[in-house]
């Protein structure tokens, strides 16, 4: 197929416009992609190759202008144009009947919308007092600092990837976590998430960041099972005082109760009775109470005279008289430590010995 010079400019200039089309529809495509993706590093590149095609796209336009007010003349420079007979057709003109209408349908309902959307205010998210009194770090933050869009899961894997993420979760919920790419972050600087149910603080945690200038990261929640209360709940995740990214997800179905626990109550503790433990008997130890001892009157024995006389010797006869007795109380022993012992000792006094003179002969 033979082509001259000016269709093969016009055939490159058709192609340029298709090329340009193609990038520009491309990188559009690109970059609405790009808005949907969870992580940071992916949704930027993804950007970046969007951003990239539209760039190209600028360029074959410049290129295009260029092209389609020099390129021909620029040829021609090297290969002289040649003249060609081209046929002129003659135009004749026919009568045509041109019909006219004769009834004009205007319209006369006019279509009012019943309701009229009217934007509502939102407020800016801002960090409470109570949790601001709680920030310990003195590091500025980065504001140029990004988060991506937060992923709700009840489980991640060692590589932060979500295993099960969705934005409605039925009773019971359990442990859940609010996934996050993040980059230009400060170690040190103070970051904070607050979780909100229906626009009521149910949990927040601030701490110094440690986990470097990029990656990923997470913030979860973990509370007994009657807290997870049927509602939208909104986690809010600030660096400093500023906000940078909320996410939202919805809990259902009535949370379950938990198993009554026993009360534990206060009983007496028992006290140790002591057992009576079988004592031996005392041993009773007469102790017979002083007494003073009878004096013995001496009597005189009359002298002996030259006489013959006889010699009357003192026989001394002691009348036995008894020992005292002891009358033994009987002990009855009580459930006490210590036996009481009652003694009654009865003393009787020995009776005084009577010296009865026997006269003996020699």
């Amino acid at each position: 197929m033979a082509l001259d010079i000016h269709t093969a400019v016009q055939t490159a200039l058709l192609i340029m416009v298709v090329a340009i089309g193609i990038s520009i529809w491309r990188g559009i495509v690109s970059i609405r992609s790009a808005r949907r993706l969870p992580f940071f590093r992916m949704r930027r590149m993804r950007m970046v190759h969007g951003w990239r095609l539209l760039i190209t796209a600028i360029v074959l336009v410049l290129l295009l202008t260029l092209m389609n007010s020099q390129l021909e003349p620029f040829i021609y420079r090297f290969y002289p144009p040649t003249a060609t007979i081209t046929l002129t057709p003659t135009l004749r003109f026919t009568p045509t009947i041109s019909l006219t209408p004769t009834i004009t349908l205007s319209s006369t309902i006019t279509l009012t919308p019943s309701i009229s959307d009217t934007p509502t205010i939102t407020p800016t998210p801002f960090v409470p007092l109570a949790v601001e009194a709680r920030f310990e770090s003195t590091i500025t933050p980065n504001p140029d600092a990004l988060f991506s869009n937060l992923i709700f899961t009840q489980g991640i894997d060692e590589e932060y990837r979500p295993l099960n993420p969705n934005t409605v979760f039925q009773n019971p919920v359990g442990h859940l976590y609010a996934l996050f790419s993040y980059d230009r972050m400060v170690d040190g600087s103070q970051w904070t998430a607050l979780w909100y149910r229906n626009g009521e603080l149910v949990y927040f945690e601030t701490h110094s960041w440690n986990g470097g200038t990029g990656g990923f990261g997470y913030t979860d929640w973990d509370p007994i099972s009657t807290e997870w209360q049927p509602g939208v709940y909104e986690v809010q995740i600030f660096i400093g005082t500023v906000w940078k990214i909320s996410g939202r997800f919805t809990v259902e179905g009535i949370p379950p109760t938990p198993l009554p626990s026993a009360t534990p109550t206060n009983t007496a503790t028992p006290t140790r009775t002591p057992t009576p433990t079988r004592t031996r008997l005392p041993t009773y130890t007469l102790t017979p109470s002083l007494t003073p001892r009878p004096t013995r009157t001496p009597t005189r024995i009359p002298s002996l005279t030259p006489t013959k006389t006889p010699y009357i010797s003192p026989t001394v006869t002691l009348t036995p008289t008894p020992y005292p007795t002891l009358t033994r109380t009987p002990v009855t022993p009580s459930i006490t430590p210590w036996p009481t012992l009652t003694r009654t000792v009865t003393n009787t006094p020995r009776p005084a010995g009577t010296i009865t003179p026997t006269a003996t002969s020699r």
